[in-house]
């Protein structure tokens, strides 16, 4: 790929060595892309995808501290160091091998003065974007837009009290499901960072929830109009910014979603970060949009369950990538979705080879969850046991349940004739020490 410069210089493309040694860190000991695993590549299960903003905007910030990440593409106007960081990216996304990435409206573009000159800025820096792509063959994972960093969205943007303000938000989605699809964007995210009260003194729930879903149906409108081949995706998450956000979790989401009728024009993008927030263990919501049929993509990252807040750190904790995979696995794979690496470099790990330690270990970690997960379900040990657990439903009343043909009348005269039920364990410790053993 022809740059300007190189700003990773010294850093060749990351390879496969399975033979590495543990103080190997520059290459993947792993993700091996073409490895074939139950008839389809480990790059197709995965699809790895890079962010924008952690990976690229970020600078170390935080609420007790200046920046700490001083990168080369940051410096200069506004416009030359998005260009700047554009060619950063591709360069990193390269050199990693990943083929996707994901990024909102005002990551890739300075937000101007008004929405026109803002408009103007991101189709500048989308055409060399589309360049790159062009030159790499990397794509878009999926766009979405920052409705909830610039004042104008303190009280929410769907479901502010003020329409001017919702109407403002209507029209930079507008622009980026323009963007979504001269990008060639496989998704794009609604995530609703104000989109929640802080006090129910001065909110009107229902009519923000209601605001909210003819927000989306506009949305889904346009993108009929315009012809956008994308998937929907909402991102739940419980708390901060706001104290309470409407789209608290899958279940809250999967419920709004069905109550206005939306749920065939969405799925869900699982951050397990967000999750553990919501009191949730780290695979709960990706298992239950699933098992609804709604998951979409899922950002790969996790947090520190000891803290209350969203620390957006890498995964590298095998028993929960093999659990998010084993979902995976068993609902098909993630399809036009995958893993996005919504995860950032603690502002302690300056040096600029930290960005690629960091992916390349949670790559492996995912990698290694895959294997897992195959193993498992190709052992079909532990599938025969919730099978078996289960199997009082395959005949008789329990059948007649499982079709929804049942009568209370029908529990009662089996209960009748059969008496008290007899216990039966659970099994979950021999369940823990099976799983453990792919582990």
């Amino acid at each position: 790929m022809a740059t300007q410069e190189e700003f990773f210089s010294g850093i060749p493309k990351i390879p496969y060595l399975q033979s590495a040694g543990p103080g190997d860190v520059m290459c993947f000991k792993h993700y091996n892309a073409e490895e074939v695993l139950m008839g389809r590549k480990m790059e197709d299960w995965l699809r790895f995808s890079v962010c924008y903003w952690h990976s690229f905007c970020g600078t170390g910030a935080d609420l007790f501290g200046s920046p700490t990440l001083h990168r080369p593409w940051n410096e200069g106007a506004p416009m030359e160091s998005a260009k700047k960081r554009l060619r950063a990216a591709f360069e990193f996304f390269t050199k990693l091998g990943v083929k996707y990435y994901t990024f909102h409206d005002r990551d890739m573009a300075p937000e101007g003065s008004t929405l026109e000159e803002s408009n103007r800025n991101l189709s500048e820096i989308t055409d060399l974007a589309l360049q790159l792509q062009n030159q790499t063959g990397i794509k878009v994972l999926w766009v979405t837009c920052n409705l909830f960093a610039h004042p104008r969205y303190m009280n929410g943007a769907a479901t502010n009290p003020d329409c001017h303000v919702l109407a403002y938000a209507g029209a930079q989605v507008k622009q980026g499901l323009d963007t979504a699809k001269k990008l060639g964007a496989e998704n794009f995210v609604f995530w609703g960072g104000r989109e929640g009260f802080l006090s129910f003194l001065n909110t009107d729930v229902a009519a923000e929830l209601k605001h909210m879903a003819n927000f989306f149906k506009m949305a889904v409108k346009y993108k009929e109009k315009i012809g956008l081949k994308c998937q929907f995706l909402i991102e739940p998450k419980p708390k901060e910014p706001c104290k309470h956000q409407y789209d608290y979790d899958a279940m809250s989401v999967i419920g709004f979603l069905k109550h206005y009728g939306l749920e065939n024009d969405f799925k869900l993008n699982i951050e397990p970060n967000h999750t553990t927030l919501a009191g949730h263990s780290y695979e709960h919501d990706v298992v239950m949009a699933s098992a609804f049929g709604m998951l979409g993509s899922v950002d790969a990252n996790t947090g520190s369950p000891d803290l209350g807040w969203d620390t957006d750190q890498f995964p590298m904790d095998i028993r929960n990538t093999t659990l998010v995979m084993k979902t995976i696995v068993e609902q098909g794979g993630l399809q036009p979705g995958g893993l996005n690496f919504d995860a950032k470099v603690r502002r302690e790990s300056t040096d600029l080879e930290d960005l690629f330690i960091s992916h390349i270990g949670a790559m492996d970690s995912f990698a290694r969850g895959l294997r897992n997960a195959v193993c498992m379900i190709e052992d079909g040990l532990l599938a025969g046991m919730v099978k078996e657990r289960y199997s009082s439903y395959s005949h008789g009343i329990g059948k007649k349940v499982e079709e929804g043909s049942a009568s209370l009348e029908e529990m009662e005269a089996f209960i009748k004739q059969n008496g008290e039920p007899k216990v039966t364990s659970g099994k979950q410790e021999k369940h823990e020490c099976i799983f453990n053993h792919y582990i």
